[in-house]
């Protein structure tokens, strides 16, 4: 189904075709004057140097010719040359009734890719905390969408989970345990099926060893050989392993359920070890790596530069891997057993070099197809609002579990002192109501740019929050409940808007479809948070002037009804496509 902008752009470049001029200058837009027109062609402006006419002779021109077009209820030409439209309410009915009918509103998905999306990246043995939160929505809201857009989409967590912590934590176990049998290079038994340690006891002892590593250097370099031994395929180290894995995957999966975020790929930086020695071996015969100070390093530097890229290392001089090294691995392992058309990672914007790195040695050395997209959405920071990195009270890094029910709490405080509830259902209304706040007032923001999370603001029921967008959400299914329990089903005809605030409610609806194409082709969740803001807006103004139920014309009830239908239908595919629903009340 062809957009508004699509089809008015169409009939107003026949109208530069009738004229004797280019139809490419008929092209329309969003008017930046709403109060003016709602759409408008600045094409007389261009076409006006290349004709060498006056611009206003030439759009006065354009709406002689497309005057009486029934789309229309007003064109005009102004100084200096723009065309002024807006749409006439039969238009507006039949592109309304005709989104209703369509499956995805009209959304043109005719193209479908296989795109795989990396997001988490959370290390194993360690909580999720605050710093995780922005992959897990924004990557999460990032899949749905490229999802609804009707691509085959594979969302990977990519655990780090063979880096120097798994080290430090074979060495603190070592220095506290040092009689298991995994330590006993000469043990050829099988390895028990219990781990030696509790989740809560390996969350201790990681950051234990992390600062004694900081401060000791035999103690680290204790832990670094820990680490190329693990790598190298050290049974004991490897069972070890295996139990951090068995205890961590678990509590991570909890953690992401409560945030709704789900994975396809539990896979992690261990999973592709395998790969990584024939593929620098490949690197090497292909003349793209070479040796430099002992290291294997493959040059991505390209002449058009401003900057210094150094160059992409790809095994150290003693022969261990890197972020680097696994990441490239990866995306091999991603080409051979998928062959997706785009890999889009959602990554703190810091890491921005290190996947300027990545995506050119990949696309040098042929580990991606020429046409294989590689996109990195590089996220901002998550700041309290002091600025700084979100801390708890005490200064700590918070625990994401902590963050969670701390508004969860804040939120059923507001759902239950203002009315009687059922503690049940008011318990998981404000649990709804908590993820919303959470996402939206992360996705509400353009994903680059840090900002700040505040509470009181994030789960406040007014301006531009997810308690407000759920609470107009529970206001549309509360009016349809009240209809259908006294009328039936739902009337499906829209109807010529009767009011100034109808009109503005349907207009901001048919932008559903570009909305959801744009925030797709820009990986920009934020445009769908935008759209849902006016929409939601648009809807309450509408709601406070109009009588729906109580209006005595069935007709135009019926009108009423039909129209709040599909902005409920919209404003829940949008909050899904953000990660989160709507509770039935409030």
């Amino acid at each position: 189904m062809k957009t508004v902008l699509e089809m008015i752009s169409e009939k107003v470049s026949e109208g530069f075709s009738r004229c004797g001029y280019e139809a490419s200058y008929g092209k329309v837009g969003l008017s930046n004057r709403p109060d003016l027109c709602e759409l408008q062609c600045n094409g007389a402006m261009a076409a006006a140097k290349a004709y060498h006419k006056a611009p206003i002779a030439i759009a006065q021109e354009i709406v002689k010719v497309l005057a009486g077009d029934e789309d229309f209820s007003e064109i005009s030409a102004v100084p200096p040359g723009f065309i002024n439209i807006s749409l006439s309410s039969d238009f507006l009915a039949g592109y309304l009734g005709s989104m209703a009918g369509e499956d995805k509103f009209g959304l043109d998905t005719s193209s479908p890719k296989k795109i795989i999306v990396d997001y988490g990246g959370p290390n194993v043995a360690k909580p999720l905390h605050v710093g995780h939160l922005r992959a897990a929505i924004i990557g999460e809201s990032v899949k749905r969408i490229c999802r609804y857009m009707g691509n085959e989409v594979i969302g990977d967590v990519h655990l780090g989970d063979w880096g120097l912590q798994m080290g430090l934590i074979i060495t603190e176990l070592r220095e506290r345990k040092g009689d298991l049998v995994y330590f006993d290079e000469d043990y050829t038994g099988e390895y028990p099926d219990e781990p030696p340690f509790t989740l809560t006891e390996l969350e201790e002892i990681y950051p234990a060893a992390s600062a004694r590593s900081k401060t000791d250097e035999a103690y680290k370099e204790a832990a670094l050989l820990a680490t190329r031994q693990l790598q190298d395929g050290r049974r004991g180290y490897r069972a070890i392993w295996k139990h951090i894995m068995d205890v961590s995957i678990p509590d991570l999966k909890r953690n992401y359920d409560d945030l709704s975020v789900e994975f396809d790929w539990w896979k992690g930086e261990s999973s592709v070890d395998a790969l990584i020695p024939g593929m620098a071996e490949d690197m090497k015969k292909k003349g793209m790596a070479y040796e430099s100070e002992g290291a294997l390093v493959v040059d991505v530097a390209e002449e058009s530069d401003t900057k210094e890229i150094p160059p992409c290392m790809i095994l150290k001089s003693d022969g261990a891997s890197l972020y680097t090294t696994t990441d490239l691995a990866t995306i091999l392992d991603r080409m051979n057993t998928f062959g997706p058309d785009r890999i889009i990672y959602v990554v703190d914007k810091r890491q921005d070099m290190h996947f300027v790195q990545v995506f050119r040695c990949a696309r040098k050395c042929g580990i991606v197809n020429e046409d294989t997209g590689l996109d990195f959405l590089g996220f901002g920071t998550m700041n309290g609002k002091d600025g700084k990195p979100f801390k708890t009270r005490e200064g700590g890094v918070m625990r994401l579990e902590m963050l969670i029910n701390d508004i969860r709490a804040a939120m059923l405080k507001k759902i239950t002192e203002n009315h009687e509830t059922d503690p049940e259902e008011a318990e998981e209304t404000s649990r709804t109501v908590a993820l919303a706040a959470i996402k939206y007032g992360d996705l509400s923001n353009q994903a680059t740019k840090d900002y700040i999370f505040d509470v009181d603001k994030f789960t406040s029921f007014e301006g531009n929050t997810g308690p407000y967008i759920l609470y107009t959400i529970v206001r549309i299914k509360s009016i349809l409940a009240r209809y259908t329990g006294s009328e039936g089903s739902i009337p499906l005809a829209i109807k010529k808007p009767e009011t100034e605030q109808a009109r503005a409610l349907m207009l901001s609806l048919t932008k559903f479809a570009p909305t959801i194409a744009a925030a797709y082709e820009e990986i920009a969740p934020h445009r769908i948070c935008a759209f849902v803001y006016d929409v939601c807006n648009d809807l309450n103004r509408f709601y406070h002037e109009t009588r729906i139920l109580a209006e005595e014309d069935r007709e135009k009830k019926e009108g009423y009804i039909a129209l709040i239908d599909l902005t409920k239908r919209i404003l829940e595919t949008c909050i899904d496509l953000l990660g989160f629903s709507a509770p039935e009340r409030m």
